[in-house]
């Protein structure tokens, strides 16, 4: 399982990142739109784990890089404001799959990272 996470905060991705590879994910974690998108060219991923709130950049603009450089991955949007939680964030990116807040436990974003990321 490879995964992508994107988050501004270090501590909140490192605890993910250790969850995530305790399932024997291949993590790679970054803070800002332009390194989510230079680990997007350089490597292929199954899911991404995204913060709405993305430091240096828009989560949109990685998402929609996501969806035309590897159309195949699926993003879980996590978020600790209010924006789209009207479900509107799947209108706005093709390969959303999930929203959480970002106060899930880690054990549990775990399980919905380890579950997307399989092939439908």
């Amino acid at each position: 399982m490879k995964v992508l996470i994107v988050e501004p905060e270090p501590e909140l991705g490192r605890l993910w990142k250790r969850h995530l590879q305790r399932l024997g994910g291949n993590v790679t974690l970054v803070q800002t739109q332009y390194d989510a998108i230079e680990a997007l060219r350089a490597d292929a991923v199954e899911i991404i784990v995204l913060d709405l709130v993305v430091a240096g950049g828009s989560s949109l603009a990685i998402a929609d890089y996501a969806s035309y450089r590897r159309p195949e991955a699926r993003i879980v949007f996590v978020t600790n404001t209010t924006f789209f939680s009207d479900g509107s964030i799947f209108r706005h990116s093709a390969n959303a799959c999930a929203y959480l807040p970002t106060g899930v436990p880690p054990e549990d974003l775990a399980a919905m990272v380890e579950h997307y990321a399989r092939p439908s």
